[in-house]
């Protein structure tokens, strides 16, 4: 269980560093702060994520879901606001570190599930 968790936090950090490097707008400082900012980001999407979700799900809804993508992206610019080393700027660019740090933990998710088999 604790493996799958320190997995799941490489592939979050993975996505943010791929961000930085794809995304203009997302910079990253050091390592450090990139694991730092995985970390953070798995506490801030277990803990205020599901909060914002309940109160944000009858836009959720009129949009089809396409409001998580702005929900992803705030909770990526909360850890940027918490951390100092870990800069977005701007809703742009929240979204497609959003979209970049999802497909890839999703990808890492599918990488999860073939091994358990």
């Amino acid at each position: 269980m604790l493996a799958k968790l320190l997995v799941r936090f490489v592939f979050a950090a993975l996505g943010l560093w791929l961000a930085a490097k794809l995304v203009p707008g997302v910079s990253v400082n050091n390592t450090g702060t990139l694991i730092f900012a995985a970390v953070l980001l798995g506490v801030v999407n277990a803990i205020v994520r599901p909060v914002v979700f309940i109160l944000t799900l009858p836009i959720t809804v009129l949009t089809l879901g396409l409001f998580l993508l702005v929900v992803n992206a705030a909770m990526i610019g909360l850890v940027a606001m918490l951390l100092g080393g870990f800069q977005v700027d701007g809703l742009v660019a929240g979204v497609l570190a959003a979209v970049v740090t999802g497909v890839v933990s999703w990808v890492g998710a599918m990488l999860l599930r073939d091994q358990k088999s």
